[in-house]
Formats: C-alpha cells, structure tokens, sequence
C-alpha cells in the first residue's frame, strides 16, 4: 500500500523498491494500492519545502513506483491477498493518516483502517516498515511494533520520538536494530499474536544495504506467516 511517491510527503522509494526486491525473490504475487485521496502537501524534495499552490493525488503519484500498475486501495481486499504491507516515508504519516500534524491525536484514512482492521482479523499478517508502524499502533490497540530505537544517540535515530508516540497510541515499542545482524529478530519485530511484522528501515541513520537487510528480514516473516 503506497502513499505517494517520495520521502517527504509520500512513499519513501527505496523502502518500496527493497519490499518489492524481497517479495518477488521470495516468488510472491504482488499487486500494489493507493487511496484515491488528494496529498496533505506538497515537498520540494530539492528544498525540503513545501511547494506553494501546487497539489497532487496520491494515487496518481504513487503509480510512478508502481509502473502504472496500481489499483484504488478501496478495492483491496483480504479474499483475494494473503497478507498486506505497508512501506514508509511521511506519505504515511501525512497522506494515510494525520500523525505528522496531530500526532497521537492523529486520524487514519477509513481505507487503511478498513483494510488493517480486516487482515487483522482475517489472521493474515501485516508488514510495515520506517514510520508506517504507528498506523498498525493506532488502529489495532496494544499491537508490538518497532521504529527502531527510543534515544536519538546523537542523531543516529533522529525520529526516536515516535517510540514514546507509539505507546501513547496504545501500541507497544520493541528496541530494534536497523543494521543486519545474523540474529533476525535485531533486524524485525514479529509480534505473533497479531501477526504484525515492522522494521525500522529509515528510521535510522545507517548505510542503505542496512535498510534493504532489514526489510529483506520483515518480508521473509510476512511471507513465513502467510503459512504459505
């Protein structure tokens, strides 16, 4: 489920490339989904600004990562996918939901609710990587979930701010690495119970091989629960 198409005001591409590099080497099916909402904004990504007098649909945006092919979220459904996942970037937390603005007062689209709602109690499992943890937080109380660390350690995990977020969402925070590690649970949380898998991906300040490795370890447990 995509949120537009960059880091600052939608899906974070390198997150979305590294779940698709990982689905399809694990020889998943994958059909990719966006509301067909307008964006909070829109960033300059060159400025880190925002762009005055300008606007965009999410969908529209998002189906540049997915090639054109991409479907309404409004058609998504649990019958017809085993399980569902969620890239980051701010899109997440400004198009799908309105945790960047209202934080833990934050409201998420009726569409990403209805679809976590419904995987969750299908008992089919849930990826969600960087910042897109504190929809699963926010939607499915006292979910497990990861950002990584709850310290910034001298910018290092500069949005460890999200950690304590999370908690007041209702959602429990797991210390996570980003880095890869020969122990995968350093690199994802499996909250089994839920079946709800998260990583921290860019939430930390570390090499890009890093982030695609613990993606890589939230993908390969995704597609461990699906049973299949």
């Amino acid at each position: 489920v995509l949120s537009g198409c960059g880091v600052y005001d939608g899906t974070e591409i390198h997150e979305a490339s590294a779940i698709l590099v990982h689905l399809s080497r694990g020889g998943a099916e994958v059909q990719m989904y966006a509301p067909d909402v307008p964006q909070m904004h829109v960033v300059d990504h060159s400025k880190g600004q925002p762009a005055e007098a300008e606007s965009r649909n999410v969908l529209v945006e998002s189906a540049r990562i997915a090639r054109g092919k991409i479907a309404n979220l409004a058609k998504l459904t649990t019958a017809d996918h085993d399980a569902v996942i969620f890239p980051g970037g701010f899109g997440a937390a400004k198009n799908l939901s309105t945790f960047a603005v209202d934080g833990k007062d934050c409201k998420v689209n009726r569409e990403v609710e209805r679809v976590l709602k419904d995987f969750h109690k299908a008992g089919k499992p849930i990826g969600l990587c960087c910042i897109s943890p504190v929809l699963a937080a926010k939607v499915l109380s006292g979910a497990e979930v990861t950002v990584g660390h709850e310290e910034e350690e001298g910018g290092k995990w500069p949005y460890a701010g999200t950690a304590g977020a999370i908690k007041e969402l209702g959602g429990k925070h797991c210390v996570k690495e980003a880095v890869f590690s020969l122990i995968p649970s350093h690199e994802a949380h499996v909250d089994t119970k839920n079946k709800v898998v998260t990583t921290p991906a860019f939430m930390c300040e570390t090499e890009l091989h890093n982030i695609f490795d613990g993606i890589g370890a939230m993908v390969k447990n995704v597609l461990k629960l699906t049973g299949k």
